[in-house]
């Protein structure tokens, strides 16, 4: 029985013996050095889009007579595209040109009549000055005199009437050619034209469809505008600039990969995603391009001669500017609250300051890490 227990008691020091040194042997981690030639890139996720994109249809409804394009046609800018039956208002130009005519046949009558107006006017005036001066000196009636002045009275009218008239008619003549001109300028949309030098990328509407003022007949974009449209970390995205250079990939190409700049950066933020929009133009992505096709981006922020570079799962309450991280110094385990600068797309951040002397950081974190533990850096560091 005794000899059980000191078996026991042999085991369970033994265990003790273990465990104390298995707890306090040097720790074996690993470190972090200074790399050299560190491209700063972040990462973006998009689709292909175009920066001018079109939804064109009738400026008027009616029912479609003819189509001369189809999605996937490259057209020129004032190039047929579509054509409404134009009938009723080919009729309504007839009417109005017909309106044109005899406004002018009434001006024309009206312009001569003025003429014999002022031609009875001036033979009354004459009259009346022949009539007045003889009855002055009782060579003709009181009457007479009366009777001239009467006439001239009514000349003076007659002339008045007269050129209210032509100002009339030619008021009626003005809006006669603006009816007609609005009749023909409607006539003219019943033609709808390509606004651009466009691509078709979809034809929403068929010969005899009766279609409403605005309805979508083709979507066109402009090629020379397509572009990048992708998505970029906010916590990042404050490294972003006008005129980056970007490595793009397209998922219908992933063996290839094509460039393009920044061109424009999104003013609002997705308040959902918390993500940037940014749009790269391609320098030299193929011709055919696909809208909503996804695209990832790589846009180059900075580069480094040197730099040390800290996976973002090793600091602890990192805030995007600092953190802590545990470092190997003298020979044992410590923290150290460090500032940190630019992220890459590899999930890292820059380290610029904070570090003690000779300390190096240790990646990855044992997961039995303990401030004062020793450890003992291994191979790869």
């Amino acid at each position: 029985m005794r000899k059980s227990w000191f078996v026991v008691g042999v085991a369970a020091i033994a265990l003790a013996g273990g465990i104390w040194v298995m707890r306090h042997r040097p720790l074996p981690v690993q470190v972090l050095s200074p790399e050299t030639d560190v491209t700063l890139r972040l990462y973006g996720l998009g689709t292909v889009e175009a920066r001018v994109l079109s939804e064109v249809g009738f400026e008027l409804g009616g029912a479609v007579q003819s189509l001369s394009a189809d999605a996937g046609d490259r057209v020129l800018a004032g190039q047929e595209l579509a054509r409404l039956h134009p009938e009723e208002q080919q009729a309504r130009v007839a009417q109005a040109e017909a309106g044109v005519e005899a406004a002018r046949a009434a001006l024309a009558k009206a312009e001569a009549a003025l003429p014999r107006a002022q031609a009875v006017l001036s033979q009354r005036e004459a009259a009346n000055t022949r009539q007045q001066e003889l009855a002055r000196t009782d060579r003709a009636s009181k009457q007479s005199a009366e009777e001239t002045q009467r006439d001239l009275d009514v000349a003076r009218a007659d002339l008045a009437v007269a050129e209210t008239e032509l100002m009339v008619l030619r008021a009626q003549a003005a809006e006669a050619d603006a009816n007609l001109q609005s009749a023909r300028t409607l006539l003219e949309k019943h033609v709808l034209a390509a606004p651009y030098d466009a691509l078709i990328i979809a034809r929403k509407a068929e010969a005899g469809t009766v279609v409403k003022a605005g309805d979508t007949i083709f979507s066109l974009i402009d090629p020379q505008t397509i572009w990048i449209q992708t998505y970029i970390d906010e916590e990042r995205a404050g490294q972003l600039a006008l005129g980056q250079v970007g490595a793009i990939r397209l998922r219908s190409r992933p063996q290839q990969e094509f460039h393009g700049n920044i061109v424009r950066i999104g003013l609002e933020s997705d308040r959902v995603n918390e993500e940037r929009k940014v749009w790269l133009a391609c320098t030299d992505c193929p011709a055919e391009m696909y809208l909503g096709e996804q695209a990832e981006a790589l846009v180059t922020t900075g580069h480094r001669d040197r730099a040390l570079m800290v996976p973002e799962v090793d600091i602890i309450g990192f805030d995007g500017a600092s953190g802590t991280v545990w470092i190997a110094q003298d020979g044992a385990l410590a923290q150290a609250t460090l500032e940190f600068g630019a992220r890459d797309d590899l999930g890292r951040s820059e380290v610029t300051g904070g570090l003690p002397e000779g300390a190096k950081i240790v990646s990855p974190v044992p997961k039995d890490a303990v401030e004062g533990r020793k450890v003992r850096i291994g191979a790869g560091a």
